[in-house]
């Protein structure tokens, strides 16, 4: 299954730059010469006037929102012992091709220890020092900073991340803060008022205004960082650039109706189209990372093909000699033994049209309204058999198989370090003089093994100063184990390093 899973992540063609880091690069053509625009829309003749619009009740709620806002929202830095926040050329490398592959990279220049490796933005949700911001503006920090908007400074604890939908919980010791509440992020309507709030490119403590301007958006970003991304992002069209990830976006009431997250961008400034994670699936993310320490999320317990995505349904049709069309809807390529769809009765080839009320017409949309529900929880799942449709209930299951709630003491070892592990081949080993060592996978950012510098496809050789040569021989290791976990591992360059951390 997991393989399935691997081979039908969609290719990223719309490139996304992230508020705080680069992840890609879109097309866009120019509107023209912008003189023969103004010439052409001129006034006719004297007597022609503009359509006039008043402001000024809009400007007054503009300046309650933003006094709100302002003190709510901080500046985070991220320190870390290698360049976290990865170039767009990093990315690009992850996520279309092996590390090992090809001509190596050019060594990235390491900030001086004293300066931040990364920047980004942060809101206030508790008067205790909680603060919401983005897995990306987080992650690989051995040390984060969070400076108040009257420049007072604190050392942050990392509460938990969650790639899936890149959200960060902090929490800094003080009490009587400024903060924002959440508001209910469904009411949201295309064409209201909103208020980005962050600091972008070091002003700390600015606001821009704009408009929603689309709901439910998917931009293909979060497949970078996770294998089970959700997206259902509110797109807007106030200004964000670099700096402005995990600050926030409100209404004009000042409540927060999401987490400002991306950009869409040709040169990673602003261009008209920023992306923001809503507030009631940002709101469920902290309150499981708060309570449990970690996300609770359910599963259907499928293999999905997107039927949206053209050449997707192309690639697995010339792979597996089908003939599937393409469309609206997730066609299920495989149902998993004992999960909650098998048990409702779904088969392979059914295709999924809606989840309760959310109409299914992408893979985003599905993982939107299964993913935002959490472990032990029913939908209703209304799919095509053989053109007919039926619903059933589904009970929802972790990937575990459970129902039932999990805390950090019921993770494994792998989930705890926040990586998983593949054999090397003993053809490998011996080509490049190697005794022992497992490929690292599915490294998740901000986790433990991600701090210490490894990433998807690094060797490792030893634990604890003992070789290791499948993930069993990790988990024999750390099984139990509560101290510091030293690791010794090969990258890209083939230098070998040995780093350590606490084990969780």
């Amino acid at each position: 299954m997991k393989n399935s899973l691997k081979k039908l992540i969609p290719y990223a063609l719309v490139g996304v730059i992230s508020g705080a880091t680069t992840f890609g690069a879109i097309n866009y053509f120019d509107g023209g010469n912008r003189d023969s625009e103004f010439s052409y829309f001129a006034p006719k003749n004297t007597d022609a006037k503009y359509a006039s619009f008043n402001m000024a009740g809009v400007g007054d709620d503009f300046v309650k929102a933003a006094k709100m806002t302002v003190p709510a929202v901080v500046s985070i830095k991220n320190y870390s012992n290698r360049t976290s926040n990865r170039s767009e050329q990093d990315m690009f490398d992850l996520f279309f091709g092996n590390p090992f592959g090809g001509q190596p990279k050019q060594q990235q220049q390491q900030p001086p220890k004293d300066m931040p490796s990364g920047m980004g933005s942060g809101v206030i949700i508790s008067p205790d020092g909680y603060i919401i911001s983005n897995n990306h503006v987080i992650a690989g920090a051995t040390k984060l900073e969070v400076v108040l908007s009257n420049k007072k400074s604190y050392i942050a604890n990392l509460v938990g991340t969650d790639p899936t939908t890149d959200i960060a919980l902090l929490k800094i010791e003080e009490k009587g803060l400024p903060y924002l509440n959440f508001a209910n992020s469904d009411n949201v309507e295309v064409g209201q008022w909103v208020l980005a709030v962050g600091n972008p490119m070091g002003l700390n403590s600015t606001v821009t205004a704009g408009i929603v301007s689309a709901k439910g958006r998917s931009i293909d970003l979060l497949s970078q960082q996770s294998r089970t991304p959700i997206e259902n992002f509110i797109q807007t069209d106030a200004a964000i650039n670099p700096g402005n990830s995990g600050g926030a976006l409100v209404n004009p009431n000042g409540e927060l109706i999401g987490i400002n997250s991306a950009i869409s961008s040709k040169t990673g400034y602003y261009e008209g189209y920023g992306f923001a994670v809503p507030s009631n699936l940002a709101r469920k993310v902290v309150e499981d990372i708060k309570k449990f320490g970690l996300v609770q999320r359910g599963f259907l317990g499928v293999v999905p093909l997107d039927l949206s995505d053209q050449r997707q349904v192309a690639a697995y049709n010339q792979q597996k000699k089908t003939n599937i069309k393409s469309g609206d809807g997730v066609y299920l390529i495989e149902v998993a033994e004992k999960g909650g769809a098998e048990d409702a009765g779904l088969k392979t080839g059914d295709i999924v049209t809606k989840v309760d009320n959310t109409v299914v017409s992408s893979y985003y949309d599905l993982s939107f309204a299964v993913g935002s529900k959490r472990p032990g929880d029913k939908v209703a799942v209304t799919y095509l058999r053989n053109g007919k449709s039926n619903t059933v209930n589904v009970t929802l299951k972790d990937q575990k198989g459970g129902t039932s709630f999990r805390s950090k003491a019921d993770l494994t070892v792998t989930e705890k370090i926040g990586a998983e592990f593949e054999p090397l081949s003993e053809r490998f080993k011996t080509d490049y003089g190697l005794t022992s060592g497992v490929i690292a996978k599915n490294v998740a950012d901000g986790s433990e093994m991600a701090k210490i510098g490894v990433v998807d496809n690094y060797i490792v050789i030893e634990v604890n100063g003992k070789p290791v040569n499948s993930q069993k021989d990790v988990e024999k290791i750390l099984q139990g184990y509560s101290g510091n976990v030293q690791v010794k591992y090969v990258d890209e360059y083939g230098r070998i390093t040995t780093r350590g951390f606490k084990m969780p």
